[in-house]
């Protein structure tokens, strides 16, 4: 006998389940358990703080020290010019015409701004330029201003016929020569140095103009010695 393979009978096909908009079944009998979706879990990270800015390099810090080296020197260069320019120079003297107060090579300071805000006055130590050659300079003392009259006799100076006060020049430095009366002229000076026998001043070159003054002699600092204010 032949064997006849039963098949078993296949269950019935699910029928679809229509859900309205409010997921409710539409024809089952059955209600439909709703589930949650399950919770996404998401780590969260902690903000780190920015990372802090390296610091300059060496090559760096040596170009900014350079950097503040030059404008030192520079801000120095400005001053010094400043102060050269409208308010004091140093000098040197050159040669004995105003010894014994001033000897060759000593070192002066001159105040420039002085007669800026005044003038010259008889007795003052001056440094002013040469009226025949303005590129040279001298250290003279002032001997009489504008109106006075200049006399001398037989070495001896007087000022508007007043012998003048000069015990700073010994006497073997004292000329023996005469001159004047001689009139100053407004706005000029007479100059001579304290060295009289051995000075090239206005009894040969005549007076000087007040522009040619450039400062009066304040102090002498070198040799330290003999430093001294005038």
């Amino acid at each position: 006998m032949d064997e006849t393979a039963q098949k078993e009978p296949l269950p019935p096909e699910p029928t679809d389940v229509g859900f309205d908009a409010d997921l409710t079944p539409a024809s089952s009998g059955y209600e439909i358990a709703a589930f949650a979706a399950p919770a996404t879990i998401v780590d969260v990270v902690p903000p780190t703080a920015p990372a802090a800015p390296a610091g300059p390099s060496a090559w760096q810090r040596l170009g900014a020290e350079i950097v503040s080296g030059v404008q030192t020197l520079f801000s120095a260069a400005v001053y010094a010019t400043l102060i050269v320019t409208f308010g004091f120079q140093v000098a040197r003297v050159d040669g004995l015409s105003m010894s014994p107060t001033l000897e060759d090579r000593d070192r002066l300071i001159v105040n420039k701004l002085v007669y800026e805000l005044g003038e010259p006055r008889p007795g003052d130590i001056v440094m002013l330029y040469y009226p025949l050659n303005p590129e040279k300079m001298f250290v003279k003392r002032v001997i009489a201003k504008e109106g006075d009259v200049v006399r001398i006799v037989d070495g001896r100076v007087y000022v508007n016929d007043v012998p003048l006060h000069d015990d700073y020049v010994p006497e073997e430095f004292r000329s023996h020569d005469d001159a004047g009366p001689t009139v100053v002229q407004q706005g000029y000076y007479f100059v001579m140095g304290d060295h009289r026998n051995n000075s090239s001043d206005s009894r040969h070159w005549g007076q000087v103009p007040k522009k040619y003054i450039v400062g009066k002699v304040k102090v002498r600092w070198w040799p330290l010695h003999d430093a001294r204010i005038f």
